[in-house]
């Protein structure tokens, strides 16, 4: 009996070192009308535990290695098993040497349409199309994956930016938008396509020094963190003189702009005034944000 225990103990560790992600899936029907449905809360149920109970790498993650993200679903209608919704996705990490988390990964996904049935099978094939729900959500999930790897190890996360890459490709036999070319320059494809092009190879090696000569290091040395962190601002300007207001730079700025905002406005003094002509320059969208920045 004993034994039998053991296994049993040693198998849940197993399991639960293998999940790499904690995720909050929250589903929102509020614009439906019928937000008390049951078949919302058993699509939530399932997504939460599809999300976090499916081994997305081969790698081990302890407990506290698991990335904090969220996905809300906001459903605007619904018939029968069609279902038309907006997806916001965000993650964070850790901060060394702090209690602070910060943002990675915060991606407003406005063209989530996806048919599904109360209790219905959720299993990802990283190598076939299963539906168009698994494929958005697991897309994210390598996104998440790719852009937190990125923050430890330069360019870290290819491999999870691949796989996104091969999900976007065999999803492209779905009529649903956000897959292919012709759906613009913000979508699923457009962020894939810019992100692994060399055309924005500095938005890759910028998300690295920011955060871990920047962000990691101000425990210790506020003054070389900060300026670690305008560095990697300023090599984005790169990328804006290739590819002036790009897609991927409008990602990068909704999940970090507030954050630079406060960096910036506190000391100690670093060249702040050239890093804010930079911001005004490759981020406009945010030039409120930037006029707050005090120093």
């Amino acid at each position: 009996m004993r034994n039998i225990f053991l296994i049993f103990l040693l198998v849940n560790v197993l399991f639960i070192q293998a999940q790499e992600l904690n995720c909050t899936v929250t589903v929102i029907a509020q614009q439906t009308g019928n937000d008390n449905n049951v078949v919302f809360q058993t699509l939530e149920r399932q997504l939460n535990e599809f999300i976090n109970n499916t081994k997305w790498t081969e790698k081990s993650f302890s407990q506290e290695e698991r990335i904090n993200c969220s996905m809300v679903i906001n459903v605007n209608q619904y018939n029968n098993d069609a279902f038309s919704a907006t997806l916001q996705v965000s993650s964070s990490r850790p901060v060394f040497g702090s209690s602070y988390s910060t943002p990675v990964y915060n991606y407003n996904d406005k063209t989530f349409n996806f048919q599904y049935l109360e209790f219905q099978n959720l299993v990802y094939n990283p190598i076939q199309f299963e539906s168009n729900l698994i494929s958005v959500l697991s897309f994210h999930v390598y996104m998440i994956l790719g852009f937190d790897a990125d923050t430890f190890e330069l360019n870290g996360g290819t491999e999870y930016f691949k796989q996104a890459q091969v999900i976007a490709t065999y999803s492209q036999q779905l009529n649903g938008q956000g897959w292919k070319l012709e759906d613009g320059l913000q979508s699923r494809f457009a962020l894939i396509d810019n992100l692994m092009s060399p055309t924005f190879d500095e938005m890759r090696s910028s998300m690295y020094h920011y955060h871990r000569n920047g962000l990691d290091v101000m425990s210790e040395d506020v003054k070389e963190g900060k300026e670690a962190i305008t560095a990697a601002i300023s090599e984005l300007n790169k990328i804006h003189s290739r590819r002036p207001n790009s897609f991927l730079m409008r990602v990068f700025f909704d999940a970090k702009s507030d954050e630079i905002m406060d960096i910036l406005s506190g000391g100690p003094k670093v060249n702040v005034a050239e890093v804010t002509n930079i911001l005004n320059r490759i981020a406009p969208m945010h030039s409120q944000k930037w006029r707050n920045i005090s120093y």
